[in-house]
């Protein structure tokens, strides 16, 4: 088992694909040299995934999920059975059922670890941080290690994430943000849920 470095030392290689029918973020973290890899949101072709994995060299150690909207876990079921790689998520309960159905088809999969924030996770050797941050969805969190902030659909590069879905709400979401924007340092690597990367001072 590799053990977990300090996130302020990791130097992290992050690979984005843009996966499903409307162009979700899937990210596969690694710490530098690392084999053991924990993909971030995947929410399209597991097939796919799993063939640039293997390409890069990379084993999915765990499968991180930011909130429950469709296009960021149609894959997971696939990939845990595919990989055995524990599934760290925030409950079920939390995301109003309305939309946790989804206009996706979504196997259903079990989760392994329950995340509201607070948590540390150590796995593929980072350590990574869990936040709540919910406005967009009232289940979501994000995750950081090093100098990076995996975000889901809080926040974009020039924009936000939406908040007409059910249980979403403005000023919640603009409390979670300028929360993030206190904690950590405006250079942060922000990688959202869509779109292309950006930092937290942006």
């Amino acid at each position: 088992m590799t053990p977990p470095l300090d996130s302020r030392d990791v130097t992290l290689v992050v690979d984005r694909y843009e996966v499903g029918p409307v162009g979700t973020n899937c990210y596969v973290v690694r710490a530098d040299r690392g084999v053991d890899a924990v993909v971030v949101d995947p929410g399209g072709d597991v097939a796919s995934l799993r063939l640039e994995l293997a390409r890069t060299g990379a084993r999915c150690a765990a499968i991180f999920v930011t909130h429950r909207d469709a296009d960021h876990v149609v894959g997971v079921a696939d990939l845990a059975e595919g990989t055995g790689a524990p599934i760290y998520a925030p409950p079920r309960d939390l995301m109003p059922e309305e939309r946790a159905s989804g206009w996706l088809a979504v196997r259903p999969y079990v989760v392994d670890t329950e995340l509201t924030g607070g948590e540390t996770i150590e796995v593929a050797g980072i350590s990574f941080e869990v936040v709540a941050v919910p406005g967009h969805a009232p289940d979501h969190i994000a995750f950081h290690a090093g100098d990076s902030l995996f975000a889901g659909d809080l926040i974009f590069a020039g924009a936000v994430g939406r908040v007409d879905l059910a249980g979403g709400n403005w000023e919640t979401l603009l409390e979670s943000a300028r929360a993030l924007t206190e904690r950590y340092p405006p250079e942060t690597k922000v990688y959202p849920g869509h779109g292309p990367t950006t930092t937290l001072g942006a």
